[in-house]
């Protein structure tokens, strides 16, 4: 019998340079989507999913993300003195159950695979699911299913590996992971074969790696030992590259939309979509765009 998916990596090391100034001493991951950060988000989704422990891969200048996932005695007193009880049960709501966070440091910025490698001793020997902090997911018309619940429902089905996939336009498939498809079974297929950021016009499909996935542990030994590859960096792809001599990859096409706000168009598109699923902000937020759009 498989074992069920708990616990959850969470990259966020990032020094988030594309969008400087801001991130100067606030990090990427803690920008606001509408209300909530970015961060957030992410973690809303893992819960959706099921996943119980969240594993945050922080770095320096990161004590914000901790702070955020722990009590703040004084706001919480503040708001039940003054009856705001629905902003303090939102609060209450939010914060994971004790235990049910950890932190542990990457010293150095080597890559996606090292900085999952570097949790390896939290995440044991059970299989484990990976979030990109920076990608976050909608699902189909606002109300669907969020990427990583489609993930692991597929690998309920197949077990072993699932990788997230999305199609982007050939044009850009050299700026992404992207995976060859084998033997397909609609919703899900076979992975054949993956390459990280191919070049132009060498890429197996139109398929990218979007930034959810479930991994067997014997990843974590491999990515102990592969050497650097694309960016002199130990690549997440060219550890999975290695298992699937071993096991089995099967890529889960989600059906819903996502949002790269590692990007400025992708983070201000986020806002704008996750604004519209409101029902408090969409009719004052559509007025406002059809005035400035004319």
């Amino acid at each position: 019998m498989q074992k069920r998916i708990r616990k959850a990596v969470l990259p966020v090391a990032g020094l988030g340079t594309r969008f400087l100034p801001a991130t100067k001493s606030i990090p990427k991951e803690m920008l606001n989507i509408v209300d909530r950060p970015i961060l957030q988000h992410v973690v809303d989704e893992a819960r959706e999913a099921g996943i119980e422990h969240f594993i945050f891969v922080t770095g320096r200048n990161k004590a914000v993300i901790e702070d955020h996932f722990d009590m703040s005695y004084e706001l919480e007193d503040t708001l039940q003195k003054r009856g705001k009880l629905k902003e303090y049960n939102a609060l209450m709501a939010d914060l994971p159950a004790a235990g049910k966070t950890s932190f542990t440091r990457q010293q150095a910025p080597l890559g996606l695979g090292h900085a999952i490698w570097c949790a390896r001793d939290i995440i044991g020997d059970e299989p484990f699911a990976v979030l990109l902090p920076d990608m976050i997911t909608m699902g189909a018309n606002g109300t669907g299913d969020r990427c990583l619940a489609q993930c692991v429902a597929a690998y309920e089905k197949h077990g072993g590996n699932i990788i997230a996939v999305e199609e982007v336009p050939a044009s850009e498939t050299h700026q992404y992971g992207v995976v060859a498809i084998g033997k397909d079974h609609g919703p899900t297929f076979e992975i054949s074969g993956m390459v990280e950021k191919p070049p132009a016009g060498t890429a197996p499909s139109n398929l990218i790696i979007s930034g959810r996935y479930i991994l067997q542990p014997e990843v974590l030994d491999i990515l102990g030992t592969v050497k650097k590859g694309a960016g002199g960096e130990i690549q997440l792809t060219d550890g999975m590259r290695e298992l699937a001599g071993k096991q089995s990859f099967h890529g889960a096409r989600f059906d819903g939309r996502t949002f790269d706000c590692g990007m400025k168009l992708g983070f201000l598109t986020a806002n704008i979509a996750f604004a519209l699923q409101r029902p408090d902000i969409e009719p004052t937020l559509r007025a406002e765009l059809k005035k400035m759009l004319g």
